[in-house]
């Protein structure tokens, strides 16, 4: 398959999940006179959209810069980013769990939601180290611009990522909001990564 119908996909993909999530937005019940508290209590729904399009969009960007360096797809390649495209595709879930919970303010909700969004971001870290260690095995995929030293620096990303969700699920059991700051502190990781990953690729390439 070339490049072109590969990201075309993908940022097919990208584009519904991020139209989904907005969905998720509705007119609240109120009485007249009354709508502007009935948007304030809708702020745990602000809130987990805000993280979550911020987490999708980090997603995106990944993966579009990330992809940028292959020159041809295989059936592997084809199969693991179906399996990454799967796995960022169940954050609708969790997003509404968190809203919801939220709302509610009961302990037992929010843990439960909070940790069912941790393991969905853990598995999405999971599905990326499992495409970054297949192409660094198969450099004949990639652009012969990007080196070994290119993987060698990124390739912790995703465990260091898992690291951060697995501590947060430990952590949730203890404290809702120290597990919620870890779950953020894990999106935010994403960013920082993606930001220095940008940055070497395009060294890399000689940009």
């Amino acid at each position: 398959m070339r490049t072109d119908r590969f990201q075309a996909f993908s940022d097919g993909i990208f584009a519904i999940l991020i139209t989904i999530l907005v969905l998720e937005f509705k007119v609240p019940d109120y009485r007249a006179g009354h709508l502007l508290a009935a948007l304030g209590a809708q702020w745990p729904l602000f809130v987990s959209y805000a993280f979550s399009y911020f987490y999708v969009g980090t997603l995106w960007l990944f993966h579009h810069d990330y992809f940028s360096m292959l020159l041809k797809i295989d059936r592997n390649v084809n199969m693991l980013n179906l399996l990454m495209l799967f796995s960022i595709t169940l954050l609708d879930y969790p997003m509404s769990l968190v809203a919801d919970a939220l709302t509610s303010g009961n302990r037992g909700d929010m843990q439960t939601a909070f940790i069912t969004y941790d393991l969905v971001a853990l598995f999405i870290s999971a599905t990326f180290y499992l495409m970054y260690a297949y192409l660094h095995h198969h450099p004949q995929l990639k652009n012969p611009a990007v080196t070994n030293d290119f993987y060698a620096t990124i390739k912790f990303d995703p465990v260091r990522s898992v690291s951060i969700y697995g501590l947060a699920i430990v952590t949730t059991f203890w404290s809702v909001w120290v597990g919620a700051i870890l779950l953020a502190g894990g999106i935010i990781f994403h960013f920082l990564a993606y930001l220095r990953m940008s940055r070497q690729l395009e060294q890399a390439k000689g940009v």
